[in-house]
């Protein structure tokens, strides 16, 4: 190999190099944005939909016998937390102030994470009336909640799922260590916890966005019983 050759590769490696880090640093890491974007055609989404994931006749029959939204709400929330497999998703996360929507799967291992924000199992649904807690990353495969440094009291996050839509205000944000578990305690009333690691480049510490839920809005579904699952 010439000299001239040798250095051209030098010099198009270095490039690459810088390109990678200054594109890190201004928005994300992208070899893992690609990677992301192709696992994301993956996800299963068939529970999304009571269309495409409906309930058994038993639980409809469950279902019709309540007579108030709330719980009828509640039901549906339990029923999903028992039939949604981990890596499927879940719901609709949107965060206006930050530009962010975003499909949440089921479970936080890193393959989980890898396919966009994922919801602690440990935690409840929206609709049960306890914490619901999101994890996400803030450098790669995405980096979903790159921003959530941004979020103050009474920014609207809304997530959508498929028996109700959840409308949550912040109540403030916090710097906790990586083992700060209590964030995902139930607190007496329904709030969303997003958590993603701190400061961005490090995993040294955990940020942690507290919302509280201000109003629901149910889906037809809650009105009229899903689709009869076989």
């Amino acid at each position: 190999m010439s000299r001239r050759l040798l250095s051209t590769l030098l010099i198009t490696a270095g490039l690459l190099l810088l390109g990678d880090v200054v594109l890190t640093l201004a928005w994300q890491e992208p070899v893992t944005g690609v990677i992301a974007l192709v696992k994301r055609q993956g996800i299963d989404r068939r529970y999304l939909s009571y269309s495409s994931m409906g309930l058994s006749t038993g639980e409809r029959v469950s279902l019709q016998r309540l007579t108030s939204v709330e719980e009828r709400i509640a039901f549906l929330a339990r029923e999903d937390e028992q039939r949604v497999p981990n890596g499927a998703a879940i719901g609709l996360l949107s965060i206006p102030k930050i530009g962010v929507s975003y499909q949440v799967v089921q479970g936080i291992t890193a393959g989980d994470l890898e396919l966009g924000p994922g919801h602690y199992a440990s935690t409840a649904l929206p609709g049960l009336g306890a914490t619901v807690a999101i994890a996400g990353h803030r450098t790669t495969y995405l980096a979903p909640f790159r921003n959530i440094n941004q979020l103050h009291h009474g920014d609207r996050i809304d997530f959508q799922m498929p028996y109700a839509t959840f409308h949550y205000r912040v109540q403030g944000q916090r710097i906790v260590t990586p083992n700060a578990w209590w964030i995902t305690q139930d607190r007496g009333y329904e709030r969303l916890v997003l958590s993603a690691c701190n400061p961005l480049y490090s995993d040294s510490q955990r940020i942690a966005v507290f919302a509280r839920l201000v109003s629901v809005t149910p889906s037809r579904a809650v009105f009229n019983s899903p689709t009869t699952r076989a």
